[in-house]
């Protein structure tokens, strides 16, 4: 049965507390959704020498754009690896792209080894030694410069570079025919990856007529694993046959070298779901982008040892493990508590429906026939009596038309009615009784 201190409300009024209620609920609930179905952007810093990280990394952020992936990934040119470290270390970035020689990693966390750099050292054909323990009175041409200055400090290591005279210079990229046609390099240093592409890049340091003995020749490191030993982030790699040239082979055989790995990292404090996310995004968008960058081919999983070079971080463990959480586990707090919003919400839109619709909707007949009684008691003529009688005769007309056409209430309802109706004829002649003994006396 409605309020009937409600009833007195204007209707207007009802109407514009259901109103701003219901905008206030919507509102709540769409920033809800946002907050928790928007996506988690991560920054990530990325630079290499040739441009070639930051270009790779570029396009899987569009993919995983293009895709709706929970987590995106904002691009930071940092140039170089190394200040792609120094960025993530000093919190300014959450993931970058480094080469595992690149120092100041102690918070870093490895997300995806992408592929590995093999150390080259080329040489004129008519350079004489096959080995770099052959070398003499040499200037070597290092390639990149800075980002390659720990290979040569860890070939110093095994190598007695003072005293066979062979010196290492900074060459850039472009720079690395003229120095080798002009004589102020003899050998050059490079640290690539080994896919077609930038072996190309490494062909036209030979280029015929600028290079004096312009067919390359690749020489062997041959005390890699001493060198691997030393220095940690590096492994002796043997360098397949004819990797540089098919014909005749460069090399003639498989040849001893170095490679270093490249990491995508992540800093330890970074939410271990938003990273196992993303490693599953990266996997992915890896088969979509293998076409455009075959350097990620060699993609794959990073060590999961616990001596490993740069741990993986829990949040990639959780995916490389098939650990991962299926909906209802991982949602399983969220649903319980979202059901009981729901049910609360239902029950607050029903009341609020009931609320704006009162003194509107058909009410209950008994509460105003229960107020008649008084009437009558207190009626001081027949004709107060007649005019009770009439109203109450309309009541009970409206309740059986409405009855009539299934508008009606139930029947125990009816029931109540009807024995309400008896109780006041009751009264009715109750009353008229005692009036007329009154005017009689």
């Amino acid at each position: 049965m409605s309020n009937p201190a409600i009833n007195l409300w204007p209707r207007w009024l009802r109407l514009t507390i259901v109103g701003t209620v219901a905008v206030a609920v919507i509102t709540g609930a769409w920033f809800a959704y946002r907050y928790f179905a928007k996506p988690i952007v991560l920054t990530v810093a990325a630079g290499s020498v040739d441009g070639e990280a930051l270009s790779l990394i570029s396009a899987v952020a569009a993919r995983l754009a293009a895709s709706n992936a929970h987590v995106r990934l904002k691009v930071v040119d940092s140039d170089t690896s190394a200040k792609a470290s120094e960025m993530l270390a000093a919190h300014k970035a959450d993931l970058a792209i480094v080469r595992g020689d690149t120092g100041g990693l102690g918070d870093a966390r490895s997300v995806l080894l992408l592929t590995h750099g093999v150390v080259l050292l080329m040489a004129p054909s008519t350079a004489s030694g096959d080995g770099l323990g052959d070398f003499r009175n040499t200037t070597i041409g290092v390639i990149g410069g800075a980002i390659n200055r720990p290979t040569v400090d860890a070939l110093k290591q095994v190598y007695p570079f003072d005293r066979a005279k062979v010196a290492f210079e900074d060459v850039a990229i472009g720079d690395g025919t003229a120095a080798l046609s002009s004589g102020r390099v003899h050998a050059l240093l490079a640290v690539v990856p080994l896919t077609e592409k930038y072996l190309a890049k490494v062909r036209q340091f030979f280029q015929p007529g600028r290079t004096k003995g312009s067919v390359p020749k690749l020489i062997e490191i041959e005390s890699a694993g001493a060198v691997a030993n030393i220095a940690q982030y590096y492994e002796s790699y043997d360098i397949p046959k004819g990797t540089l040239r098919g014909a005749p082979p460069v090399p003639s055989d498989d040849l001893t070298s170095l490679r270093v790995s490249y990491f995508l990292v992540a800093n330890k404090t970074v939410n271990n779901g938003a990273i196992t996310d993303l490693t599953q995004s990266l996997v992915d968008a890896r088969r979509d982008l293998l076409s455009q960058y075959p350097v990620l081919a060699q993609a794959a999983a990073p060590s999961t040892d616990a001596d490993a070079l740069i741990p993986i971080h829990p949040g990639a463990a959780t995916y490389y493990n098939g650990d991962q959480q299926s909906f209802l586990d991982k949602y399983d707090d969220k649903l319980y508590y979202g059901s009981l919003l729901l049910g609360s919400l239902i029950s607050i839109i029903v009341a609020a429906w009931r609320f704006a619709g009162s003194g509107n909707a058909p009410q209950s007949m008994l509460e105003p026939l229960y107020e008649f009684g008084n009437e009558i008691r207190n009626a001081k003529s027949e004709a107060e009596l007649e005019e009770i009688e009439r109203r109450i005769d309309d009541i009970l007309k409206s309740e059986l038309a409405r009855n009539a056409s299934g508008e009606g209430t139930d029947s125990p309802e009816m029931a109540a009615l009807s024995l309400t109706a008896h109780r006041l004829q009751y009264l009715m002649s109750h009353r008229r009784t005692s009036l007329r003994g009154s005017a009689a006396a």
